[in-house]
């Protein structure tokens, strides 16, 4: 498990929702749009690098290092903006669930580490783009990753009505 001091987040516990980061990690191969998926620590189900702001760090540098902690990503932040969001409720132990607001940040993945802090933690797995939007539990995730589409060499969403086609 990682160790980060406390103070270096924001919300504290007592909050009743919050906001969190997340790294889209991406590439292309062979053509195609993949996005590496990681499991998580409590249930093992499949979700993309996210946290907590962090003191000191924009928020798309926190998904950066979030995308390191998780999953061994090394890459580059398309923009400082956010590709888009999704909600969840962040299931705590002993504890109301926390209703979560998630801005998603494109990183453009260069390398993978086999060392990195929470690798005896998780797994880490390469999908294309709409599988990948198949194993998220989340919808609006899932809607998400299913819009992927490269825009240049920047990853974009397509227009609402493209997404269904």
């Amino acid at each position: 498990m990682k160790q980060t001091a406390p103070e270096q987040f924001h919300p504290s516990p007592a909050k009743k929702s919050g906001s969190q980061i997340a790294a889209l990690c991406w590439r292309m191969h062979r053509g195609r749009v993949q996005v590496l998926l990681i499991t998580s620590r409590d249930t093992g189900r499949w979700i993309v690098p996210k946290g907590w702001p962090m003191v000191g760090k924009t928020a798309a540098e926190a998904a950066a290092t979030e995308a390191w902690e998780e999953a061994g990503v090394q890459g580059a932040l398309e923009t400082d903006e956010p590709i888009g969001r999704y909600g969840y409720d962040k299931q705590r132990a002993a504890k109301a669930p926390l209703p979560c607001d998630v801005s998603v940040y494109a990183l453009r993945v260069s390398a993978l580490a086999e060392k990195f802090p929470e690798r005896k933690e998780r797994r880490r797995k390469w999908f294309d783009a709409r599988k990948a939007a198949r194993k998220v539990a989340e919808p609006e995730l899932r809607s998400l990753l299913a819009g992927l589409c490269l825009d240049g060499q920047n990853l974009s969403q397509r227009p609402a009505q493209e997404k269904a086609t």
